[in-house]
Parts: C-alpha cells; sequence; structure tokens
C-alpha cells in the first residue's frame, strides 16, 4: 500500500494561503513541462546542451532562461521548464524533440525477509568457480543508487565501519542543505543529491531542500537493499531479530526526487541524469504512476530514464504498483525494466480477540492495547449505534463518518464492516471511534486482513467474515456482549508464505500484453527496516517511547530493494554482464512453491499465476547460478520499439547506437513476443492457427554440458520446443530455439499459463509463458 503520511493541516493550510500572499497569479496560467529530447548527442558537451536548450526556450519566450528549471545533459538530453500550454505545443513542434508533456506527479508505492528468501531458494554449490562464475570484484564496489525521499544517515543501517575506499570509478557529490552536510556521507553512503528547487514550498518545509529523509521511504527501501546487519533491531519489540540488507557491503547513493506532495516527473528524470553520469550499477525505484494513468513510454519519465540506465549497462528495478488486485493495474512495464510484485513473508502480527464466552478470535495488526487481557468492555456492532441524526449518507455498519452516536460507543469496543471501497477511510474511522471515547475498534476486512496495518496505542484489530460470524452470534446471544483486545505479538513460521499481497498490482500489462509482467515476486508485507527518527507526530509512538529507528512498512516499494539487493549481489559476481542477463539469472531461478511446497497463492486462495508474481518469488541463491541467461542486445530493444509502433525518425533521436536506424517492414505488435526476454506473452492467438516464438540462451556454466527442454502446459494448447536438446560446447556459447503455440480442441477464450525448463540435470532454467486467445 502507499504509505501513510502524517501531514499537518495547519502546515498545508498555511503554505497554500503563503501562495496567495505571494501573489503568483503566473501560477494559473503556466506549469512545468518536461521536453524529451533522447540521447545526447556524443559530440556535445553538457555546456553545449544547456545552451541549445536555452536556445530553444528562447524560440517560444523572452524569458527562456528565467523559465528553465532543470537541464538533462548526461544520461540524455531534454529540460523541464514553466511554459504555458500554446508555449508547449510551440515546442512540440521543434526538429529534435520527441515528446513534451505536463510534469506528471508519481507516488511512492510503499527483517526476516531476507532470511525467509534464504530459506525457501534453491540450494546450490557454494563453490561457484567450479561452475563457470567469474570470481567477484570487492563486493564493495557495487554501487546502489535509490530514487525515493533522501535518507537518514545516522541510521546503524548505514555506517561505514570496516569498509573500504569509495571506488575510483565514483563522481558523484554529497549535496548540502537542510540538517545535511558532505559529512554526513560516508563509505557507506557515498553520494546523496537532492532535486526541489521550490523555495515556495521550502518555506514551509525546510527539509524539501535537503537530502536528508523527512518522510521515511527512502532510509527504508535504501537499507533494504544495501543496509548493513543490525542486531537488536525491532518495532518496539515486534519482528526483532537482526535487520539487513540484500548487499550488505554494497554502496549506496540516494537521489531525493520526491517530496510531501509526490515525486515529479521533472526531478525523476533529474534523478536518473545524474545516476548515469555519477556511475551507480543499478538503479532502485520505488516510484510509479496510478494505474489509472498510462503514459506512453515516450512520455513516462521512469521509462525514458530507464531507458538510457539500460544503455549504459545500469540495471533498473521497479516496483509494480499497488493498484492490486485488479487486473492489468501493473506499472512500470517496460521490457527494460525488472519489475517487482510484493508477497508476504512466514510471519504477521496477530492481535486477538478475547470474548466474554471464553473464546478467543484470531486477529491481525499492529497495536500496543493496555486494555485488560480480561474481557470487561463492552462490544457493539456499528449499526447497533447508528445515530437518529443521521442523515443517510455512509453505513453505521462500516462505521462511516457522522453515522454513529458517541453516546452509545463510549467505552466500548466497535466491531465494523471495513474495505477499500468505503467513502470514509481506514484511519479515518478510527479517528472518529477515537475521538468519540470508544475503547477500541475490530474491523472485518478479507481483503487486507494479511497485512497488519498499525495503529500504535489504540487497540484495534482485523478479521475475516467468517470470524465476525462468530462475534456476531455472540453479541445477538446475550444482553451484555464483552470483549477485550490484546497487544500485539509476532508469529514467526507462518504458513502458508509466501503469498501475494492483495494490493500488488496485477498483468497483463495495459501497454504492451506481448510482454509479461511482473517480472518477479519478492517480500512487500510489513518489512522491517531502517526508519527515521525525527517524528513531531506522538501518534505513531508508543506513550513512554522514544521514536524508533526501525519500522514495519508495506507496499511494492519494499519488494522493489529486495531484488535490487540480488542483483547487486550478481553484478559483483559477474561484472560484465548486461542488466538483461542480471534480470534473466533471477526470473529462471525463482520459486512457484510456498514455505508448504505447494503452490504460491493469492490473497484470495487462488493459485498464482505468471500476472501475479510473474516467474516466481526470487531466489537469491539460486540466481547467482542460473547456468543460462536471455540476454538482449541494445538493438533489440529498438526493434520493440518499431514493434510498438514508434517510427524510425523518433528511434533515431531516442539512441545513438545506431543512426538513421530503420525499422522492418514487417514491424507488428505480435512481433513483441520475440523479444528475447525471459518469459514469454502471446495475445490474440486463434483457435485454428499457431504462433512460433524465436528464443536465444547463452550458457554462463560449464562449458561442456546438454540442456533438455520439459514444458508444462494446460490441456487447452499444444506447445512444442524445437530443438528440444542444446549442446554447449567450449565454442558454442549461444543457441536458438522455437516455441511453437496452437491450439488443441478445447482451447477456448481464456488466459493460459505454463512453463518451458530448460535443464542439465544441475540447473533448472525455467519460463513463463501466458498465451491471450483472440
Amino acid at each position: 500500500m502507499e504509505l501513510r503520511h502524517e501531514m499537518k493541516i495547519s502546515a498545508v493550510l498555511c503554505f497554500w494561503c503563503f501562495l496567495i500572499m505571494q501573489g503568483l497569479s503566473w501560477a494559473e496560467e503556466t506549469q512545468v513541462y518536461v521536453v524529451y529530447m533522447g540521447a545526447a548527442p556524443a559530440d556535445s558537451s553538457v555546456d553545449m546542451l544547456t545552451e541549445s536548450h536555452l536556445q530553444l526556450l528562447a524560440s517560444v519566450s523572452t524569458r527562456g532562461k528565467k523559465k528553465l528549471i532543470r537541464s538533462y545533459r548526461h544520461g540524455f538530453s531534454g529540460f523541464s521548464a514553466r511554459l504555458s500550454k500554446e508555449q508547449a505545443v510551440a515546442i512540440a513542434q521543434k526538429p529534435g524533440v520527441l515528446s513534451v508533456f505536463e510534469d506528471p506527479i508519481y507516488q511512492l508505492h510503499t527483517t526476516r525477509s531476507w532470511d525467509f528468501l534464504q530459506q525457501t531458494s534453491v540450494e546450490i554449490d557454494s563453490n561457484l568457480d567450479e561452475d563457470g562464475a567469474s570470481s567477484p570484484r570487492s563486493i564493495s564496489d557495487t554501487i546502489i543508487g535509490l530514487l525515493d525521499t533522501g535518507i537518514w544517515p545516522e541510521s546503524a543501517s548505514f555506517s561505514d565501519q570496516g569498509m573500504g575506499s569509495v571506488p575510483k570509478r565514483w563522481k558523484g557529490v554529497c549535496m548540502e542543505g537542510t540538517n545535511f552536510s558532505a559529512a554526513n556521507c560516508n563509505k557507506k553512503l557515498i553520494g546523496a543529491r537532492c532535486y526541489s528547487s521550490d523555495e515556495d514550498i521550502a518555506a514551509v518545509f525546510p527539509g524539501e531542500l535537503s537530502p536528508r529523509d523527512t518522510n521515511g521511504h527512502g532510509t527504508h527501501t535504501a537499507s533494504t537493499a544495501a543496509g548493513n546487519s543490525v542486531a537488536g533491531a525491532s518495532y518496539y519489540g515486534l519482528a526483532a531479530g537482526t535487520a539487513k540488507g540484500g548487499s550488505t557491503s554494497s554502496r549506496i547513493a540516494v537521489y531525493k526526487v520526491c517530496f510531501w506532495d509526490g515525486c515529479p516527473g521533472s526531478a525523476i528524470l533529474a534523478g536518473f541524469d545524474d545516476a548515469i553520469a555519477d556511475g551507480v550499477d543499478m538503479l532502485s525505484v520505488s516510484i510509479g504512476a496510478p494505474a489509472r494513468y498510462m503514459p506512453d513510454f515516450d512520455k513516462d519519465p521512469i521509462a525514458i530514464g530507464a531507458f538510457h540506465a539500460v544503455a549504459k549497462g545500469i540495471t533498473v528495478v521497479c516496483s509494480a504498483g499497488n493498484d492490486g488486485p485488479t487486473s492489468s493495474t501493473v506499472t512500470n512495464a517496460a521490457p527494460w525494466i525488472l519489475t517487482v510484485a510484493a508477497t508476504t513473508i512466514d510471519r504477521h502480527f496477530e492481535s486477538d480477540i478475547v470474548q466474554g464466552n471464553n473464546k478467543s478470535i484470531e486477529g491481525e495488526g499492529i497495536n500496543f492495547s493496555n486494555l485488560s487481557k480480561s474481557p470487561v468492555y463492552p462490544l457493539i456492532y456499528g449499526e447497533a449505534a447508528r445515530s437518529n441524526s443521521s442523515s443517510g449518507e455512509g453505513f453505521a455498519s462500516h462505521c462511516d463518518y457522522e453515522t454513529l452516536d458517541s453516546k452509545k460507543i463510549k467505552g466500548k469496543i466497535v466491531l465494523c464492516i471495513n474495505n477499500k471501497n468505503d467513502d470514509t477511510s481506514e484511519y479515518s474511522k478510527i479517528d472518529g471511534l477515537q475521538s468519540s471515547g470508544a475503547v477500541g475498534a475490530i474491523l472485518i476486512d478479507d481483503l487486507e486482513k494479511a497485512v497488519a496495518n498499525t495503529y500504535t496505542s489504540f487497540p484495534v484489530t482485523k478479521i475475516s467474515s467468517r470470524s465476525a460470524d462468530e462475534i456476531l452470534s455472540y453479541i445477538n446471544s446475550t444482553k451484555n456482549p464483552v470483549a477485550s483486545i490484546l497487544p500485539t505479538i509476532t508469529v514467526n513460521k507462518y504458513r502458508p508464505a509466501p503469498a501475494v499481497a492483495y494490493f500488488s498490482s496485477r498483468g497483463p500489462s495495459s501497454q504492451t500484453s506481448n510482454i509479461l509482467k511482473p517480472d518477479v515476486a519478492a517480500p512487500g508485507v510489513n518489512i522491517l527496516a531502517s526508519w527515521i527518527q525525527e517524528d513531531d507526530s506522538p501518534d505513531n509512538v508508543p506513550p513512554g517511547q522514544k521514536p524508533s529507528g526501525f519500522n514495519l512498512v508495506s507496499g511494492t516499494s519494499m519488494a522493489c530493494p529486495h531484488v535490487t539487493g540480488v542483483a547487486a549481489t550478481i553484478k559483483a559476481w559477474n561484472q560484465k554482464w548486461s542488466p538483461a542477463a542480471i534480470r534473466s539469472a533471477i526470473m529462471t531461478t525463482a520459486t512457484q512453491l510456498n514455505n508448504d511446497k505447494a503452490p504460491v497463492t493469492t490473497d484470495a486462495g487462488l493459485t498464482a499465476t505468471p500476472y501475479d508474481i510473474g516467474a516466481g518469488e526470487v531466489s537469491p541463491t539460486a540466481a547467482l547460478q542460473p547456468g543460462l541467461v536471455y540476454d538482449i542486445e541494445p538493438d533489440d530493444y529498438l526493434f520493440f520499439l518499431c514493434n510498438y509502433g514508434y517510427s524510425p525518425s523518433k528511434i533515431s533521436l531516442i539512441t545513438t547506437i545506431r543512426q538513421g536506424f530503420e525499422c522492418p517492414a514487417n514491424s507488428s505488435k505480435d512481433l513483441i513476443s520475440n523479444l528475447n526476454y525471459p518469459s514469454i506473452a502471446i495475445s490474440n492467438l486463434s483457435g485454428k492457427g499457431s504462433r512460433i516464438v524465436s528464443r536465444i540462451v547463452t550458457n554462463v556454466g560449464a562449458e561442456d554440458v546438454t540442456y533438455n527442454a520439459t514444458v508444462n502446459s494446460p490441456p487447452q494448447l499444444n506447445v512444442k520446443v524445437v530443438p528440444d536438446k542444446l549442446h554447449f560446447t567450449k565454442y558454442v556459447k549461444k543457441l536458438s530455439y522455437q516455441v511453437i503455440f496452437s491450439a488443441t480442441n478445447s482451447y477456448a477464450k481464456a488466459d493460459l499459463f505454463g512453463s518451458i525448463t530448460w535443464s542439465d540435470g544441475v540447473h533448472r532454467v525455467r519460463s513463463s509463458f501466458a498465451v491471450r486467445s483472440t
């Protein structure tokens, strides 16, 4: 789920009053636009590019220099500027301009998790050199860049104790700002930048002009990806243990692109631009557009920045979004991005209900209840507490705003129905109940029950509809129903796990159904990681406690850095591998089984499909030794753009790889399925036709080895692999094969899933496939 922001209403009102007093009438006439001009010409210096951007602005405005906000001149060419709509339209017609779009505001997609991943991953031989993998360089040379809300540098997760010198190839800076100096960087946190240029906002929120994290999200993701091992970590005693990142010896560089009101696309592009020039090895981006807004690739700041980063050999890992469980909601679906869905781990946070009839009901939630453990508090259903003066809008059973009589709920525990489509948000309900004198709340929520939200000192827990029936039966059986809500306890080794988080966005991609997204899944529910320790909201801190240096947070935002940490380790062992090879290693070694050795399920209890978890749950150990990889050459993405529908002239601007680039005459969206991806997606397969898909695999294991193919397909499909045996030698590293898909007599309109696995007896190189009928 997205992070819950605790902004003070008075501060926001003050900000808008400030704008009004300043008389900023221009804000009504102009707004920020991004002008994207493709790859930076190889023969242009950064100064030349900036001058060309100013000249382009001057062609539509006499105040061009004052309108320029930021110039992109390292990884790609373009700029952001404050323009009128007419000026933006005029610039879009200029030669060399690929796209002009309004600056979008993206949102954040917001530790036992690593131990759990290791437990469920495939066991492999620890002597990697015997299987052909190169000896690692100093693993601490791997540099992870994070586009996020900044960082809290004092956290123990970012200590540089015992680390060697900063890699000489690093060209970044440690930008100074409010409560942040160059001394805050060290051999672990080697770079920090901030991209807020809005002095009006900074007048109210001074922390916006600093790499320092005032939100917590960036600190959490950075420590998940590459934080040091910190013993004795917990969230006020819950989830106690050692917190650590996936690549504890990697370096961290942060790019603060998200602020109090979201993540401007212009700032996201600036972060990508600088990260490319600074020398990061990979980028972790837990940000994305909402599912209802899916910009095309040349108007999506993340797709644009990631394209140019990947062209420079930088792996880009992104969150899939939090708009699940609805289908076709996955975001960050460009094929050059590694897209991550979210799953649970084998830990949950139990807060049980004790009834007056001596029955105990299991609940889920994080609270530090000070209620008596004995059931002595009156229990009431929301509908029974309806206010006589209620206007009829909303539902008392849902405890909607102003539907309840405060006299009827004072001193009582209130049972409420809760779902994501309610007019009143969950936390608004809780605030309303608490202010009306209720002593606790029980929320009925089948969808969100698996995610333990934090309620701090107010006793709240969530239950299923089945459990609610038991409670309602008890309420109706006595004149004086009583209960209590117990404080949360941590339950480890919970089964089954992993399961797909309800909020995790699902495929197929609405942009291109011939690329299977998401790519892979990773833990993203109630993840313990570092947090900011300056919190002016006492509601977030249990009574008598100081702000915790750790927090439990859920979202695909939390899943993304798990995969980034795995990718960083692969990069350390295989310095010359491309981003596509690293992605392939992660995808083809992923697992589809939970800790009961049964198929991973969704929040609804159904077997998860590739639309839910992509290739499966990431396996940190197995990914180091994939056997075969599906690599992608730079030109392959250009042919993808041809098949997607971009013109050769546009593609020539996007890249400097090949000047005068021409698209094949037969380009079509169906041919996107031939991109050398580790998974296969086919759309519009008719009941009478067939489709042939080609793939090339590269051997990265033993020199003399034979792989055999096995197919797992549903009865509605015939799937044939040609050839079904591949023999690699010292001199033959790459081999191709084809997969022929055709319908059987039982074929019907449906989404059909299966897999193709190549094995040499040691490695299992698995590719998921999804086929959509016409």
